[in-house]
């Protein structure tokens, strides 16, 4: 017998809730046994009910990489994260923009970035995208030395509520995105040159109203001494010979 689907919706619901972070098609199929005679095609349409339910509401159904989860709406965040008194993590501009080089162009390797940006990469700014799991080794050139390539995550796209890298603005409209993030006050010089343009479509498609930070995600903790280290070393880098 087919489940009935206002408790297929409210069994998805419930999951999306609980688990506390995205869900396949694949995990949700999981929850269902044979006898509950439920499919992917039934599982699309619940999901598509959900999101039609939740449109008038605080709350949205959202696709990301990993899956589906059911999310704040991004316009509430001014009201909503005055729940978390503890200060936002803060990146820097040379963060954001080693971040995006890797975004979309990757794989590429610190050298790579460091010839598009004209100055050393700082091994702090590495590092913390390697640590939040935004970036990965994905594999390592043939030349000598075998120097890592980088790549983005599941998490990188989870975390900025993207759902493939497809998301991010093509780099022919690049030119159009910088005149606009000018004209909102986005883009800001960094003092080893201007902005990569990478980084400004970047921040135009996250949304970033400070390109210098990034709103830290819900329970994440990180020590005061450890900010002022990274924030010193990317203050120290120095230009390219």
């Amino acid at each position: 017998m087919t489940m009935p689907s206002a408790l297929l919706e409210n069994v998805v619901e419930g999951a999306l809730l609980a688990a506390g972070e995205p869900l396949s098609l694949d995990r949700l199929m999981n929850l269902f046994q044979i006898d509950d005679a439920v499919d992917k095609g039934q599982l699309r349409e619940a999901l598509s009910a959900l999101e039609a339910r939740y449109e008038p509401t605080g709350l949205m159904l959202k696709e990301v990489a990993s899956g589906w989860r059911i999310q704040v709406r991004e316009q509430l965040a001014p009201w909503v994260s005055r729940l978390w008194d503890e200060r936002p993590a803060r990146y820097t501009r040379a963060l954001l923009e080693t971040l995006a080089l890797i975004a979309y162009q990757q794989p590429l390797t610190r050298s790579d970035i460091e010839h598009v940006r004209g100055v050393a990469v700082s091994s702090n700014i590495v590092k913390t995208l390697l640590e939040r799991d935004w970036i990965r080794i994905v594999g390592h050139r043939d030349v000598p030395g075998r120097p890592a390539l980088y790549g983005t995550t599941r998490t990188f796209l989870d975390y900025f509520n993207l759902k493939s890298l497809d998301a991010l603005p093509p780099l022919a409209e690049i030119r159009d995105l910088e005149q606009l993030s000018k004209s909102l006050g986005l883009p800001l010089e960094d003092s080893d040159g201007e902005t990569a343009p990478e980084a400004v479509a970047l921040e135009a498609v996250l949304g970033i109203a400070d390109p210098g930070a990034f709103e830290r995600e819900e329970g994440a903790v990180e020590e005061a001494g450890d900010d002022a280290a990274d924030d010193a070393a990317d203050d120290e880098e120095a230009p390219r010979s």
